[in-house]
């Protein structure tokens, strides 16, 4: 489809670049908004990238709407003709999958899910085609996701899984959203993962918590101190299964300010993704544990 562009009031122009969300809209769209804060276009007051769209906030004394709207589509055509290469930062998050919070959690409000009977990750595993919940985790983790975006509560990542279409997890959320979830909890709603930044309600299947925080309004947290929120749109992210020893010793760790992320540095080429999506896979979660 061809890019949808709306105002929003007198302050704000939406763009929608595709109604599906795909690496390539994800990759216009942020290259886009990448572009409009490097062009410091006079007026633009915020950038808020999104899963395949972004939207612009802007003084309309100081730029005028159709003024406006013509530089970001001479931004956006140069954005489908650039070669969608990314520098960017790969990260291993562990995941205490079946940890016993979220359990408790979800088992106290099994009268809103589809599954009654069930666990949120039971659940998932079946109607996805699996035959085991180990089954379920493996394909979970075994993959890297992309943070497409970061927001609606201040700090949470969405991630997309990065495999082709026929093989993304899939989960539709509870059918009444829960009024408690436990901070840190990995979750799942449609088909992107996301972690609760924050204790509080939510409507996504929960699949486990990890113990490394990413988000410090305090900014006390040493690898949070340069900024409150932790992940960027376009990171990419490694989910690492742990247990309960690794998950205790991962939060004594935070709490005593030894706790450091594993994060390299990585240029991905959607190029060489898309020809071979698993062996690139393959060779950018090889650069997590290179020398």
């Amino acid at each position: 489809m061809e890019p949808r562009y709306e105002f929003g009031g007198d302050e704000h122009i939406f763009v929608e670049v595709s109604e599906d969300m795909s690496l390539e809209a994800f990759f216009i769209s942020l290259s886009v908004a990448n572009a409009v804060r490097e062009s410091k276009i006079k007026g633009v007051t915020e950038i808020c990238p999104a899963n395949a769209s972004f939207q612009i906030k802007f003084d309309p004394d100081q730029i005028k709407p159709n003024d406006l709207l013509a530089e970001l589509k001479s931004l956006e055509s140069a954005a489908e003709k650039a070669e969608p290469v990314l520098k960017t930062r790969i990260v291993e998050i562990p995941v205490y999958y079946q940890d016993p919070w979220t359990h408790e959690t979800l088992m106290r409000f099994r009268e809103r899910h589809q599954d009654p009977n069930g666990t949120d990750i039971d659940y998932a595993a079946r109607i996805n085609g699996f035959s085991s919940v180990d089954e379920f985790i493996q394909a979970h983790s075994g993959a890297p996701w992309f943070v497409s975006m970061v927001g609606f509560v201040a700090g949470l990542p969405f991630m997309y899984q990065m495999v082709d279409r026929p093989r993304q997890i899939e989960v539709p959320k509870y059918l009444r959203p829960r009024t408690d979830t436990p901070k840190l909890t990995v979750g799942y709603g449609g088909s992107f993962a996301c972690i609760y930044s924050v204790r509080g309600a939510g409507g996504y299947q929960m699949f486990g918590i990890t113990p490394m925080p990413i988000y410090d309004p305090k900014q006390e947290i040493s690898y949070l101190r340069d900024f409150m929120v932790f992940f960027n749109p376009g990171d990419i992210v490694k989910f690492k299964p742990i247990g309960r020893d690794e998950y205790d010793a991962d939060v004594e760790a935070v709490e005593a300010n030894r706790y450091e992320p594993l994060i390299k540095e990585v240029t991905f080429s959607l190029d060489e993704f898309n020809a071979d999506v698993d062996a690139y896979n393959a060779k950018i979660l090889e650069t997590l544990h290179a020398n």
